[in-house]
């Protein structure tokens, strides 16, 4: 580990200044996989659909929207209040500091959310045999990913 905690956030913006494009690239592909194993991590795709299907077996409208509203109210959050300290805690941000960045973008990610992911679930739950599910939900979750990591890039809530 560093000695001087300054060292690594110098040398990073040394890096984006340096190489602004690859520094940021890079920088995003970490924070996909880093978002991406919390996603797994905190409720497994795979556990997750295979339980919906036990739970509520039948792909008829109905049944789909209460997958699409259990998802909306229960997994969603659940990612996104983990994504948003997990990242700032790579981005050596302290507790202040998170607190601030989940005032400011937690309320609208789940806005928006409540915008993209109903369309996705919907599709999902209903044309998606549940074997399918997680492949599908990666695929949608990818995009929902960018725009999560594009959110967490923006500057310091604190400043």
């Amino acid at each position: 580990m560093c000695k001087n905690p300054n060292g690594f956030l110098a040398w990073y913006l040394g890096a984006l200044e340096y190489r602004p494009i690859i520094t940021k690239s890079i920088s995003s592909a970490i924070i996909y996989a880093a978002a991406d194993v919390t996603s797994q991590g905190l409720s497994a795709q795979h556990v997750w659909f295979n339980f919906m299907g036990r739970v509520l077996p039948k792909r008829d409208v109905v049944s789909t929207l209460k997958k699409l509203l259990i998802g909306q109210f229960a997994y969603g959050p659940l990612i996104n209040s983990a994504f948003f300290p997990f990242n700032a805690g790579l981005q050596g941000e302290n507790g202040e500091e998170v607190a601030a960045r989940l005032n400011r973008d937690l309320l609208p990610t789940m806005i928006k959310g409540f915008m993209y992911w109903p369309i996705c679930d919907f599709l999902t739950y209903k044309a998606i045999p549940v074997h399918l599910q997680p492949l599908i939900n990666s695929t949608f979750s990818y995009a929902w990913t960018i725009y999560l990591t594009y959110v967490a890039s923006l500057k310091k809530a604190a400043d």
